[in-house]
């Protein structure tokens, strides 16, 4: 399936190709807030996070040349910008997966009253590796197959990292008050 880039979006990446400044503003403009977020939310430190933005956008534009318009500019830009995520993390040596088996002791029960503010508090105080991948998968969409290349472990142990990421935030969230 090949997608099919806007002509709008199709001429600002072409500019940007070409380094124009202007071009590069207003794509920076058009994606930072989404890549931000992604990134607070893997990091879970306001100054990480920026820094890693920017870095993020210095290899967008660094290697924006080689952007073959597969897919989305964005979808683009979201890789570069997990991988330099997953790459702080390791840097602070925050990002511990453990190699394991999957367990599947049943489903996991979310709380009736889950509001977003209570979810992201609980994702929070997640271990980072809990929280990488459950944001990768659950959030950003991405296979187990993905994430496992991306943090170099197993597809096993992406899926046992989801499933205790879920059992932890499941527990989080039982402790909040709603109402």
């Amino acid at each position: 399936m090949s997608y099919t880039i806007p002509d709008k979006e199709r001429v600002l990446v072409e500019k940007c190709q070409q380094h124009d400044r202007g071009a590069q503003k207003q794509l920076f403009l058009n994606y930072k807030d989404a890549m931000y977020t992604i990134l607070l939310r893997m990091l879970n430190d306001t100054e990480e996070a920026t820094d890693a933005l920017q870095e993020s956008f210095i290899n967008v534009f660094n290697s924006i040349k080689s952007y073959s318009f597969q897919s989305s500019i964005g979808a683009w830009i979201k890789t570069i910008t997990v991988r330099k995520g997953i790459e702080f993390q390791r840097k602070s040596s925050r990002l511990n997966t453990v190699q394991m088996d999957v367990v599947t002791d049943g489903p996991v029960v979310w709380p009736d009253h889950l509001t977003a503010e209570s979810l992201e508090l609980a994702l929070s105080k997640l271990t980072p590796g809990y929280r990488t991948v459950f944001l990768l998968v659950e959030v950003e969409g991405y296979s187990h197959k993905e994430v496992a290349e991306m943090l170099g472990i197993s597809d096993g142990t992406s899926k046992s990292q989801l499933f205790h990421a879920k059992k932890s935030l499941q527990k989080l969230l039982e402790g909040y008050q709603y109402g």
